[in-house]
């Protein structure tokens, strides 16, 4: 394929199977247009002939850590943006949830906040002892984002959705193939291979039959997405504007709890 050269992703294609790679180590920290071009490029893959799979998956220490609030820019941009006018961020993920191309991710390591919700994006997970999931947003003062309160209550349950929401606790890649968040657990050394081996699996079978009960048992889901979303970017909105986000964001990177204040 042609035109797929992105900034911060590789990508590559052997017998129907993409490795698209996120190439930000060691935390893989996304932003707007590394979102977008994410979109981009699975867009390109559904319409074409060469890939049947996607597997998701990144270099260095961790899968992804979200978004980067200790940039002192990234937190100007979020500040600056007028609620009226919506994310662009949640824009985007609402384009990849809307690609019709079976996706698994390989998580070697963190996947933290938005880096959480773009883990839960794909259709499997396969996950090493070494992985975390977070949703540490209440830690931050935040609101979850990414589309997370739809679809990872979608996958585990509300109540368990909501334990992980409200307690912002960190759960390793056992506990999240238990709760039935990850499909597959191995060890790390054949993390990607295991994932390969799943979109291979997924690549050998009729095309035309795969995208059909993809799009079926995912019917509506990125209109979910873009409901949810919008919501929780209002909430971002507001939230960050308080004592306690500002709070939060010093606590995360002074790795102590943080002193809330209600305010």
């Amino acid at each position: 394929m042609t035109d797929m050269n992105y900034d911060g992703i590789g990508i590559t294609i052997e017998h129907y199977v993409a490795v698209v790679e996120i190439q930000r180590g060691p935390n893989n920290f996304f932003d707007t247009q590394m979102i977008e071009d994410l979109a981009d490029a699975f867009g390109k893959m559904e319409a074409s002939n060469e890939v049947r799979a996607v597997v998701l998956c990144s270099e260095g220490k961790h899968f992804c850590a979200g978004n980067n609030f200790g940039s002192a820019s990234g937190n100007e941009e979020r500040a600056d943006r007028k609620v009226e006018a919506g994310n662009p961020l949640y824009a985007a993920a609402v384009r990849l949830f809307d690609t019709n191309i079976p996706v698994v991710a390989a998580v070697q390591g963190a996947a933290v906040g938005g880096g959480f919700g773009l883990a839960v994006m794909p259709d499997f997970r396969v996950v090493c002892p070494e992985a975390r999931f977070t949703a540490n947003f209440v830690k931050l003062g935040f609101h979850p984002g990414f589309g997370l309160t739809h679809t990872l209550a979608r996958l585990i349950g509300q109540q368990k959705a909501l334990m992980l929401f409200l307690t912002g606790r960190r759960i390793t890649g056992a506990e999240a193939y238990e709760m039935g968040l990850a499909d597959v657990l191995t060890d790390k050394e054949n993390l990607r291979s295991e994932a390969i081996k799943l979109a291979q699996e997924i690549a050998e079978n009729a095309p035309l039959a795969v995208a059909s009960v993809r799009a079926t048992m995912r019917a509506g889901l990125a209109d979910a997405v873009k409901a949810q979303t919008d919501h929780e970017f209002v909430e971002q909105h507001r939230l960050q504007q308080t004592a306690d986000h500002r709070e939060g964001v010093r606590a995360v990177a002074e790795r102590r709890p943080g002193n809330f204040t209600a305010q």
